[in-house]
This record gives C-alpha cells, structure tokens and sequence, in this order.
C-alpha cells in the first residue's frame, strides 16, 4: 500500500524536482520553502494536529483558498505576495498529481484558483543626466572608491540581476574579448558585451587585488575579501544613489536600487536604437513580452514618434477643400436614390 505521509513528497519535491529537474537558483528554493512553509503551518492548525502527522488527503481546495485567505486577512500580505504564494500551490499540486494520478482532479481545482488583478509595479529609471551627475559625483579616493565605480559602471553596462553580479567570478570575465558570462535565472548563461571603459576598470581592480589569475576569486569582494552579497550590493547602491536621487526635479525615492540600473540599461538601449529582441537577450529574459514593458513606459520615443507625424504648418493653416465628388451632380443624385 502506497504511504501518504506527506513529508516523502516535499521532501523529493525541493530535492530532485526543483533543484535538480528545474535547476532553480537558491533564492528561488527559499521562495518555495517560505510559502509551504507557511501552507503546511496553516494545515496542522487547521487539522489540530502536529505537522509530522499530514497526509497528503489534508491538501483540498477549501484548505488552499482558505489559506490564501489567511494570507491577505491575518498576515496582511499584499496581493503579489498572494499571487505567487498561490503559484508556488499550483506548482506543489501538479507535482503531486504526476506522483499520485488520484490527486489529479484537486490539482486542477487549485490550478483553477484565480490570479487576482494588481496593477504592474512601476519602472524606475535614471535618467541620462542624473547617470552623468551620479559618475562624476562618486569618490574618487579611499578604501572601496575603486570597487564602487566599476562596480555601479557595471550594473548600467550589463543590466545583470543583483544576485548575477554577486556570483561572478574572475573565470566569467574574457577582458580580452570585451565580455562576460552571466548565470542567470533557471540555471541559464548568458554572454553580455562590455564597453572598453568598463574592461579597464575591471581590469584594474583585479590587478590592484592581485586576483586577475586566479580563476575563482570573486570580482567584487568586501572588506573581508569576501563575495559581496546581493544585501551588501544593495546596500552600496543604495548608499552611493542616495544624493542623486534626492535632488532630482521629478517626484521618486530618495535612493536606488541595483534593480534600477538594470531598467535603465534596458530604456537607454532602447532610446539608442537597439532591437527589443536583442535587449531581451542582454537582459536574459525569457518572454519577449517582459522586455517590451520598456517600450510601454519610454515616453521620450512616444514624444518623438509624435512629432514625426505632426501635419505641416502649412497644411495645418490650409482650410480643408471641398470633396472633387461633392460638385458631381450626377454622382450626388445616385447617391440620394440608395
């Protein structure tokens, strides 16, 4: 007789599907821990029992939905948070269907459980003046001065997730051939350009560390000499944007994010012209559809795109002429007898 102990199945669930089937980064397996987590914490209340004691019949849908509801009622999480909780379910339940077929008509059910509507976040960007007074108000003397502009002139080149630029080591770098190999989202590499300028200040660094020959140093270490964490990126960003943004005409944060640069990278290339296919590629999205977010939100191309199909002056000036067919007689008379 098949055991339905619940604690078997989640445990192959982390352990070979996720990390294993789907390759997903550590971050993402922490996002699945804290919300089954917190699932199986409302089932054990729910059934007034230990949490060694579920079974996998204690997984309904009025459990589900239930539990989605405490979400936003009792622990006031906002409706993102419910959303992808409610996904993180979704992929559980499936899981558990192809593992056991009988649970398949509940699976459906969940899966069957609507997104609710939120409005997109908002895209911030900086702008190309607030880039140039951000660069050439940065520390050029001290203990990090050096990191911390290659490291910012970093983010606004590649456009790299935070936790991408926290993984990178000296191996990823080719100086030579002016790129860099980024490990993306679900276990995915990708190969990003670098500007000369940015080469150099690498190049330097390393140097100056005396690590450009060792293949696993990481390229941006802390004061400890070890990786920096994406916590430890932010908090360097955040530090070092903070001046910028304050003074900045147009109402926003008082600071940015390593996130931000990785928008601004996106809207600047496509101010410059570049393909939104290729910028997907650059940024290693997946959907098309999460790069033309930036088409959406570039004003400055909506604006020129209007001018270009302002009518002239003249034309503007000149009173419409009567219709040719208008003075047909003939024309007019047929027209009146339909």
């Amino acid at each position: 007789m098949t055991s339905t102990a619940l604690g078997p199945y989640l445990h192959s669930f982390f352990v070979d599907y996720l990390s294993v089937q789907k390759g997903l980064r550590p971050s993402s397996l922490r996002a699945y821990r804290d919300a089954l987590r917190l699932f199986l914490v409302f089932l054990a209340a729910d059934r007034d029992c230990r949490l060694t004691r579920l079974t996998v019949d204690d997984l309904t849908l009025d459990r589900a939905l239930r539990f989605l509801q405490s979400l936003e009622r009792e622990r006031h999480n906002g409706v993102r948070t419910r959303n992808h909780r409610r996904a993180v379910l979704v992929g559980f339940f499936e899981y558990l269907a192809r593992r056991r077929p009988e649970h398949l008509a509940i699976s459906q059910q969940v899966a069957a459980i609507p997104v609710k509507r939120v409005p997109p976040p908002e895209t911030r960007f900086l702008e190309r003046v607030e880039l140039d007074a951000l660069f050439a108000g940065l520390p050029r003397a001290g203990l990090h001065a050096a990191r911390n502009r290659v490291l910012l002139l970093f983010l606004y080149n590649t456009g790299a997730r935070v936790q991408e630029v926290a993984d990178i080591r000296v191996a990823d770098l080719d100086l030579a051939g002016l790129r860099v190999r980024l490990h993306g989202k679900g276990d995915k590499w990708r190969e990003c350009p670098l500007w000369p300028q940015t080469v150099i200040g690498l190049r330097d660094l390393l140097t100056e560390r005396g690590v450009l020959s060792r293949p696993d140093a990481p390229v941006f270490d802390s004061v400890r000499h070890q990786p920096l964490t994406r916590f430890g990126i932010y908090k360097i960003v955040r530090r070092l944007t903070s001046q910028v943004c304050g003074r900045s005409a147009t109402p926003r944060p008082s600071h940015a994010s390593p996130h931000v640069f990785r928008h601004t990278a996106a809207v600047h290339l496509l101010e410059a012209g570049v393909e939104v296919n290729v910028i997907r590629g650059w940024l290693g999205h997946v959907s098309l559809e999460t790069t033309n977010r930036y088409a959406e939100i570039n004003t400055r191309m909506k604006e020129a795109a209007l001018r270009l199909c302002e009518p002239p002056v003249a034309a503007a000036q000149t009173p419409l002429r009567r219709g040719v067919w208008r003075d047909d007689a003939a024309l007019q008379a047929w027209l009146a007898s339909l």
